[in-house]
C-alpha cells in the first residue's frame, strides 16, 4: 500500500513497478521470515498459495497441483468464472497453513480453484486492459445507481482478466432491489455482473487512509475481521464518551479500542467490587474513576468539586466499617504527584527583550560611517528626533544651508586647477595655417 500512496504509483526501490517482493504494494500484508529457510521434504510443503488481487484488497487461496515455485510479486493465471484471473502471489510456504487456520479453511477443501500456470505476456496484457476499464465502469455504474434512487452506495469494482466478469462492491442498510440494475450493467458493459455487498468498515479497508495516531489504518495493512466494538471497552478504559474521538474513518467506534481492553480487564481484579458509593460524615462519596496504573480510586463528595484518590486498601477498609454500620469521618486521600517534571529555571540571562533594535541600528550605522573614513561625516537617521539623513558633518545653520564635504565647494566661482597646464615648452612647429604655437600667450599679429 506504500507504492499506491506515492506520486508515481511505482516502488523506489525493487524497480519491479507495483510487483515488489517486500509487500509494499499489497494490503493485509504477511512479511514471509520463512523464506531463505531450506527445504527439506517437498513432499510436505503447503501446496496451497496465496494469491492478491487489486493491490491486496482482495486475497483468496488456490491449489498449487502442479507443485511450481512461485515467488513473492509473481503474476500467475488462476480459475475464474468460466474463464481465468490474473493475480499477484501473496504468501507461499509454511506460513499459507497459518493464514488457513487463522481463515477457517482447511488446506484440502475440494471447492478451493486451482492456479493454471505463471502468466504469460498476452494474459498480463489482456489483464492491464481489463483494470483500465474499472475507473470508467465505475462512474457510469454510480450515474445510473443514482437515477434508480437506490439507497446504496458503490464503492469498488473489480472486473476479471479476460473480461468477462466484473464484480460490483456496495454498502446499504437496508435490503436493495437492484434486478433493473443487473440488466442495464450487463447490457451496457457486456459483462457477467456479480453484486457483492460488503459493511462500513470493509469499505474503509478498501479505500485506506491514515488514522488518528498517523499510521495507515489497521484495516488495510494488517486487520482482516471485525469484532464488534462498543462504548463499554471505551467506559473500561476511562475514556470520555466522545463519538468524534472515538470514531474512525468508517464512522464506526475504532478498532483499537478493542486492542488493550483485555489488559484493563486482568488489571481491575484487583479493584474490590461494590466500591461505587462510600459513607462519610459529610456525605455519601461517589466513585468516578478507577486509576489501574497508580491503583488508586477516585470519589467525589455532594457540594464538593474537588476529587479525592484513595488507595485500595482504604476503600477495602471503608466499605467494611460501612458495612458495620460505622460511618468515616474523613476519606484520608493520598497526595498524587503529578508525572510532569518541574520546569527547571534556567541558569543563562534571556537577553531578548531587553536589547531594542533601535540601539542595534544606531551601532550598526555607527561602524559604517567609521568605515566610510573621517571625512564623509556622520550618518545618523534616528526616528527618535534626532539629526536627519540630509544632515552629515557639523551643522551650521539650518538644513538647506551648504554641505561640507572637504571644504565647502563654490560652483559659481572659476574652477582651481592649481595654475597652468605645463606644455614643456613653447611648440615651435610651423602650423599650415599660420596660428601661434600652443601653450603660451599669443604674439603680436602679424600683417
Amino acid at each position: 500500500m506504500g507504492c499506491g500512496s506515492c506520486g508515481t504509483g511505482k516502488p523506489g526501490g525493487c524497480k519491479s513497478n507495483g510487483g515488489c517482493s517486500s509487500g509494499g504494494c499489497n494490503r493485509l500484508n504477511v512479511h514471509d521470515w520463512l523464506r531463505d529457510l531450506p527445504i527439506d521434504d517437498l513432499d510436505s510443503q503447503c501446496k496451497v498459495v496465496e494469491v492478491s488481487f487489486k493491490q491486496g484488497s482482495r486475497k483468496e487461496f488456490y491449489k498449487n497441483t502442479a507443485l511450481q515455485q512461485f515467488e513473492k510479486g509473481d503474476y500467475v493465471t488462476v480459475e475464474g468464472v468460466n474463464g481465468f484471473d490474473v493475480g499477484e502471489v501473496s504468501l507461499t510456504g509454511e506460513l499459507v497453513r497459518l493464514q488457513l487456520k487463522k481463515r477457517g479453511t482447511g488446506e484440502f477443501n475440494p471447492d478451493m480453484k486451482k492456479i493454471l500456470r505463471p502468466s504469460n505476456d498476452r494474459e498480463i496484457e489482456a489483464f492491464k486492459i481489463s483494470k483500465s476499464r474499472e475507473s470508467d465502469i465505475l462512474a457510469r455504474s454510480r450515474t445510473h445507481a443514482s437515477y434508480f434512487k437506490l439507497a446504496m452506495k458503490l464503492s469498488e469494482v473489480e472486473v476479471q482478466a479476460d473480461g468477462k466478469k466484473a464484480t460490483f462492491f456496495y454498502t446499504a442498510d437496508d435490503r436493495i432491489d437492484f434486478r433493473e440494475l443487473i440488466r442495464i450493467f450487463a447490457g451496457e458493459f457486456k459483462l457477467k455482473v456479480e453484486m457483492r455487498q460488503i459493511g462500513i468498515r470493509q469499505e474503509a479497508a478498501k479505500l485506506g487512509g491514515i488514522g488518528s495516531c498517523g499510521r495507515e489504518l489497521c484495516c488495510s495493512t494488517w486487520l482482516h475481521d471485525f469484532k464488534s466494538v462498543n462504548t463499554t471497552a471505551a467506559r473500561y478504559q476511562n475514556l470520555s464518551i466522545n463519538q468524534t474521538k472515538l470514531s474512525g474513518q468508517c464512522g464506526r467506534l475504532k478498532c483499537c479500542l478493542n486492542f488493550e481492553l483485555d489488559t484493563y480487564l486482568d488489571a481491575l481484579q484487583g479493584f474490590p467490587d461494590y466500591a461505587d458509593t462510600l459513607q462519610t460524615a459529610m456525605g455519601q462519596a461517589f466513585l468516578i474513576k478507577k486509576d489501574i496504573f497508580k491503583n488508586l480510586m477516585w470519589y467525589t463528595l455532594p457540594n464538593n468539586t474537588k476529587h479525592f484518590p484513595l488507595t485500595i486498601d482504604r476503600v477495602v477498609e471503608i466499605k467494611k466499617l460501612n458495612q458495620q454500620g460505622i460511618v468515616v469521618d474523613e476519606l484520608q486521600a493520598v497526595e498524587v504527584i503529578s508525572s510532569k517534571a518541574k520546569e527547571v529555571e534556567s541558569s543563562f540571562v534571556e537577553l531578548v527583550g531587553q536589547i531594542s533594535l533601535k540601539t542595534l541600528e544606531k551601532n550598526d550605522r555607527r561602524r559604517k560611517d567609521q568605515q566610510r573614513g573621517p571625512g564623509n561625516g556622520n550618518y545618523n537617521n534616528d526616528r527618535n528626533g534626532g539629526p536627519n539623513r540630509d544632515s552629515r558633518g557639523p551643522s551650521n545653520g539650518p538644513n538647506n544651508g551648504p554641505r561640507n564635504f572637504n571644504g565647502p565647494r563654490n560652483n559659481n566661482g572659476p574652477r582651481n586647477n592649481n595654475g597652468p597646464r605645463p606644455n614643456n615648452g613653447p611648440n615651435n612647429r610651423p602650423r599650415p595655417d599660420n596660428r601661434p604655437p600652443q601653450g603660451g600667450n599669443p604674439g603680436p599679429a602679424q600683417s
